[in-house]
């Protein structure tokens, strides 16, 4: 999504603040030649970059200063304060980066800098003659864009069995889908930056095979793809539901750009839509649907929803939020039948339906996996550097189960920042950098105008500790085993969450 624009607010930096204005380990906000621009100290040096994210255009002035960088308080991206780089997603583009001059105790904003020029860091010696990435998603997409920033030279192509490029898939279920954000902000990148970048990108290509031994892919067309090194990023595909009916027209699953159009198309000519699930998805589906004035009811078997990952209480304030917004909750019940204008319960119920979105999660891809023989859990068994059982083939993303260093268990989980984080970290290996994933997991939903950001990974937890208020709106929760904090959720809070992901980080490395 492009940066959004921000009023300038703050001092004009270019006539100059006093030293002593900025203490060590602050930020300030303020604005140069008609632009936002975040100063901010660390020890003697200053450092000048754009204050606006490039992902979703978040206030980096509100975020948290870490070492040499800053990280933005609503989606956790990462930048550089010495040259602007985005070090970590969601966001890709650099931050602008600017002269700070310092005289008679006071610190002035100058020209801005030149990008800095990108350095080849790859060893011949190390980088494989060739990579192939199996996945146009969130983990390939982000590692095809780290080699070529690592400097790697090799030819890459990236498969994608999708026929949109690589695009905002969390999005799909939000803005986009809400009729709130244009098409043209979908698309992670232009056709364009593919060719500049000398990325082969294969759209509407499936690979059906994997010869490990003599590293082939093997095409559906037929055709053999020989690589140096490989990954798998091929995610996972919808859980579907056998139930009669579930094949009429009128019943959508949401994970591409083409399934979130045609829910869009489909809600214009509607009225009442059912969502079949209570997941983050499906109630996201659902305020999206409700943004188009539909009326919508939700069909989970669960009591609570989201109770399994967020708690009771979370999981409560959720559903009056959505109540209050007009949604009607079938809970504890599931559909038995489909028909072409309702949806049967098993509770009895029959509920009018124009439109239908099956939204009870996901299963990893892993039919390429299993077909090579590489070792599975519930997933594509990886080690701490993402590579798979066959040296020279490394996985990413959603079917990726890793050695998690925070919780001390294997774990898989399927947000999209950590699939962009893994897929950054695999294209080093693929290197050669032997660099260890030990990301925090974090994901955020949007429910209407509150936001949920998580950080961590508790499947389960034996104490829960809020501080503030669960109903009002602000509060951070922390969810806890053995003495030890897993996991933190919080609402209005954007702050303390990036607190707690620092904090998540030291515990695991002490």
């Amino acid at each position: 999504m492009s940066e959004t624009n921000q009023s300038l607010a703050g001092p004009d930096l270019t006539a100059g603040i006093a030293l002593t204005a900025l203490a060590d380990g602050a930020m300030l906000l303020g604005h140069a030649q008609g632009e936002a621009v975040l100063l901010a100290r660390r020890g003697d040096e200053i450092f000048a970059i754009g204050a606006v994210c490039t992902h979703y255009g978040g206030p980096l002035a509100e975020g948290l200063m870490v070492g040499e960088t800053v990280r933005c308080p609503w989606h956790h991206a990462c930048f550089n304060l010495r040259d602007g780089a985005a070090s970590r997603p969601p966001a890709l583009n650099p931050v602008a980066c600017w002269r700070v001059e310092r005289r008679d105790g006071r610190l002035y904003v100058r020209e801005k800098l030149d990008p800095a020029p990108r350095r080849p860091r790859t060893s011949a010696g190390t980088a494989p003659r060739s990579v192939a990435i199996v996945g146009g998603g969130a983990a390939g997409n982000a590692a095809a864009e780290r080699l070529r920033a690592e400097g790697y030279a090799g030819p890459i192509t990236l498969i994608s069995a999708d026929a949109a490029g690589p695009c905002d898939r969390p999005n799909l279920s939000k803005d986009y889908l809400a009729g709130n954000a244009p098409e043209d902000w979908i698309p992670l990148r232009p056709a364009e930056f593919y060719r500049e970048q000398q990325i082969d990108l294969r759209l509407n290509t499936r690979a059906v095979g994997i010869d490990a031994v003599n590293r082939r892919l093997r095409l559906a067309n037929g055709a053999d793809l020989e690589y140096g090194a490989l990954l798998l990023a091929t995610g996972a595909d919808p859980v579907r539901l056998p139930l009669p009916g579930g094949d009429l027209p009128h019943v959508h699953y949401l994970r591409s750009l083409a399934d979130s159009r045609a829910i869009a198309q489909a809600a214009a000519n509607a009225k009442r839509a059912v969502v079949i699930g209570a997941s983050f998805i499906g109630l996201e589906v659902a305020a999206s649907l409700r943004a188009r004035k539909l009326e919508v009811h939700v069909v989970a078997p669960e009591v609570v929803p989201m109770e399994r990952i967020l708690g009771r209480e979370i999981g409560e304030l959720v559903r009056s939020l959505h109540e209050a917004q007009g949604v009607r909750f079938h809970l504890g019940t599931t559909p038995t039948t489909i028909a072409a204008d309702s949806v049967k319960l098993k509770s009895g119920e029959v509920v009018p339906a124009d439109i239908v979105v099956i939204g009870v999660g996901v299963r990893p891809d892993l039919g390429l996996a299993e077909g090579a023989g590489l070792a599975l859990d519930r997933g594509v068994a990886v080690d701490e550097y993402l590579e798979t059982s066959v040296p020279g083939i490394f996985a990413a993303g959603d079917l990726a189960r890793w050695p998690d260093p925070h919780s001390g268990e294997k774990i898989r989980v399927e947000h999209w920042v950590v699939a962009e984080r893994q897929g950054q970290t695999a294209a080093r290996n693929l290197l050669g950098k032997r660099e260890r994933f030990d990301a925090v997991p974090f994901f955020w939903s949007v429910h209407y105008d509150m936001s949920i950001l998580y950080v961590g990974h508790a499947e389960r937890w034996d104490r829960v500790e809020t501080d503030g208020r669960v109903a009002d709106r602000n509060c951070r929760v922390s969810y806890r085993r053995d003495g030890r904090t897993l996991a933190v959720a919080t609402i209005g809070r954007d702050l303390d969450s990036l607190r707690a992901e620092v904090a998540l980080e030291q515990a695991s490395a002490r």
